[in-house]
């Protein structure tokens, strides 16, 4: 069994950069290779924002964010970054860290291919 634990979000003024993090522990490979973030507006659906493989060889980035977006990842530390630039109203609402077996990274993101999920952590910018 994976937990995940997520860090970072808050309140920040629109045009700031904002840092996520996600801990996992303990790691397996076989079923946490994909890892990356949901997030979910009030009222809307969940969707897939970014999501990175174990050897970081495959990153995917939703349209909505890529350019302003990056993900990465420390394996030692088996921890997950989201470096957020430039946030608008349109990035409002709660992130989930998440983990999965490695076709998860594969577009098209399936939430129902990750089998662990955060807490979730809330972003919210304010103009």
């Amino acid at each position: 069994q994976v937990r995940l634990v997520e860090s970072g979000g808050g309140s920040v003024l629109a045009g700031n950069p904002l840092n996520l993090s996600c801990k996992a522990s303990p790691y397996d490979a076989a079923s946490a290779d994909c890892m990356g973030w949901f997030r979910q507006a009030p009222g809307k659906e969940r969707e897939g924002v970014a999501f990175i493989s174990y050897g970081g060889g495959i990153r995917y980035y939703a349209d909505s964010v890529k350019g302003r977006f990056t993900i990465s990842k420390n394996n030692d530390k088996r921890t997950v970054y989201l470096e957020i630039n430039g946030l608008t109203p349109e990035d409002i609402g709660m992130y989930y860290c998440t983990a999965g077996p490695p076709k998860a990274c594969y577009a098209p993101i399936r939430d129902s291919d990750f089998g662990y999920w955060g807490q979730g952590t809330q972003v919210t910018v304010s103009s």
